[in-house]
């Protein structure tokens, strides 16, 4: 039996949710959704889960409400961030933020949960919602490299786990960093822009090489181009398939190995998007 992770920063849950995210929900149901820049106060993100509730159990995916299981953190500066999870599977525990960071700007951003899988494995999730950053903002920039800075020392815990025979672990979020030049549509153009600064980039080959996690999707889908999964809202973007790959899951070696495709499921037409993003969904057979 597999199981479905999806990962989708959704620019504002209560936009989403007048775009079309309910219905996506009801077609979809993925066991595990990993969302990003949910910026709502708690009552509003109740009430949207509650509509996904509704449309999984109209879908067959869950028996009652109940079986649905929100873990959501709110950043403490009001209309910033977010991150919020959801599973139809058996939560087992909910860890809260990013060890190490406990400043206004950088809560919202991280949410652990241990999971049982159908065949009784128990599975760490991480939603992450990396800073964006700005080359122009020296401040914006460190806050980003400080987050991920952080984030090191919370890999090589998850690394070491897996690796002795713990937990498996998958980092699901936007991290908004393209990787390599396949990742963007306009590598060169791009070079002293946050985002695919070098020195960004040199993280994720440190998460790779060092900390040993995969990169899920690419591991997949091997050296092509793209495909991507956010489009600026300026200009033509979107239609002229101008993106960015930002959104990722990065796994430890031995639940990496159980993955079995992915889709990334951009919307046929600009009005059509619930967001400037587009989800990941990866399935594994853990």
């Amino acid at each position: 039996m597999t199981i479905t992770i999806t990962t989708s920063n959704v620019n504002g849950l209560r936009a989403a949710d007048r775009k079309g995210i309910v219905a996506w929900a009801g077609h979809h149901t993925p066991n595990i959704w990993c969302m990003q820049e949910v910026r709502a106060p708690q009552p509003d993100i109740d009430k949207i889960v509650s509509k996904f509730a509704f449309e999984y159990a109209q879908a067959g995916a869950i028996d009652s409400a109940e079986d649905l299981t929100l873990t959501n953190e709110i950043c403490r500066v009001k209309g910033r961030a977010g991150v919020a999870l959801l599973a139809d599977l058996p939560v087992i525990e909910q860890r809260y933020g990013l060890p190490g960071l406990d400043e206004d700007v950088d809560s919202g951003r991280w949410i652990e949960t241990d999971i049982r899988t159908p065949q009784g494995y128990v599975i760490t999730v991480v939603c992450v919602y990396v800073h964006a950053g700005n080359a122009d903002d020296p401040l914006k920039m460190e806050q980003k490299f400080r987050f991920l800075d952080t984030m090191l020392v919370r890999l090589g815990e998850l690394r070491d786990e897996a690796a002795h025979g713990g937990r498996q672990a998958v980092l699901c979020g936007d991290f908004n960093i393209a990787h390599t030049p396949l990742d963007i549509k306009n590598a060169k153009a791009n070079e002293h822009h946050a985002g695919f600064l070098p020195e960004e980039r040199a993280y994720v080959d440190r998460w790779l090489n060092e900390y040993e996690f995969v990169d899920v999707m690419r591991s997949l889908s091997g050296d092509i181009q793209g495909p991507y999964t956010w489009w600026s809202q300026r200009g033509r973007a979107f239609d002229n398939n101008v993106g960015w790959r930002i959104d990722y899951q990065f796994a430890t070696p031995e639940l990496a190995e159980t993955a079995r495709g992915f889709v990334i499921d951009k919307a046929p037409t600009y009005d059509q998007r619930w967001s400037d993003h587009a989800p990941l969904t990866i399935t594994y057979d853990v």
